[in-house]
């Protein structure tokens, strides 16, 4: 596989602002800078806003969408809160908790937050462990929030919320120590990433692949609940808007980034659009959850005990 792409993050890193990237060796090299594209992998630099000092902000549009993100997202907590009755309750509340800690670290890790000694770097990189987990995490909670409509087991028990929690903690706890072990070379197995083409199959899979895996899974698991077990359709127009709005926000920071980038003279990229349309993916994902927890859907008679 070496003389593939496959687990290279050099390519990503050179055209987007991920929080991975801040794990890799360029920053070393230019430590006032941290993130994504301040990292020094080529192409345009993201500078945002202009400090005293030489230092910039980076990423100002992705703080400030990021607690916009955080606030919607208790609310949305305490909305369904307030439905009682709803299949899966509990299970959605988990999946909204694991956003709102992605946009805290998202305000840390690609925030582009000044830091300039060693330890402010070290906090910033443990964020980005977390960021990480956290991601893969939250994302297998939401596939799982799929199977929970299913009623293959009771819903909102000690079960099945224990059942999400600890299978969750087992892909943020190897997530997390990957990235950790990436960046402060604990074992000296991944020190070979901080190099070249930045090779980290470990991350590649667990933080590029499996929460496209999660998030497909999901789709189809819905998919199948709205047409075949509630016979309705109107649910589909929320899932499938959610589904592009989250499509969108990936193609704004995968290929459109580094066109704006370069255009804007590095004053923003597509990061600031690909966490205000993720945010706009979640608030979707809501309503199309709450869209089918209504007390007015069908019951099955036969073959399932799907339940509002």
């Amino acid at each position: 596989m070496g003389s593939t792409q496959f687990g290279n993050f050099n390519n990503f890193c050179r055209d987007s602002t991920l929080p991975v990237c801040n794990l890799f060796s360029p920053w070393r090299e230019r430590p006032e800078n941290l993130f994504g594209q301040l990292q020094g992998y080529g192409r345009c630099e993201l500078l945002g806003i202009g400090l005293s000092r030489g230092r910039h902000l980076g990423n100002l549009g992705s703080i400030l969408i990021a607690f916009i993100a955080i606030c919607v997202a208790i609310l949305l907590i305490q909305r369904a809160d307030r439905k009682q009755a709803a299949v899966g309750r509990r299970e959605f509340q988990l999946f909204l908790v694991g956003y709102i800690i992605i946009e805290i670290c998202e305000i840390f890790t690609v925030g582009g937050l000044p830091m300039g000694s060693p330890l402010q770097q070290r906090v910033v990189l443990g964020f980005t462990a977390v960021h990480l987990g956290a991601i893969v995490a939250t994302l297998w909670v939401l596939m799982l929030n799929g199977i929970v409509g299913f009623q293959l087991l009771d819903d909102g028990t000690p079960l099945s919320l224990g059942l999400i929690l600890l299978s969750a903690a087992a892909l943020f706890i190897g997530t997390g120590y990957i990235a950790l072990d990436t960046a402060f070379s604990y074992s000296g197995h991944f020190d070979s990433s901080m190099r070249g083409d930045h090779r980290n199959i470990g991350l590649y899979v667990l933080y590029q692949l499996a929460p496209l895996v999660f998030l497909a899974a999901f789709f189809v698991l819905e998919t199948v609940l709205v047409l075949k077990v509630l016979g309705e359709k109107k649910p589909m127009l929320y899932l499938i808007g959610a589904a592009l709005l989250f499509a969108l926000g990936q193609i704004f920071q995968y290929v459109i980034s580094t066109h704006i980038c370069s255009g804007t003279n590095g004053r923003i990229n597509g990061a600031m659009f690909e966490t205000l349309f993720t945010l706009l993916a979640v608030v979707m994902t809501w309503v199309f959850w709450s869209s089918i927890t209504e007390d007015d859907w069908p019951m099955p008679v036969t073959g399932g005990t799907y339940t509002s």
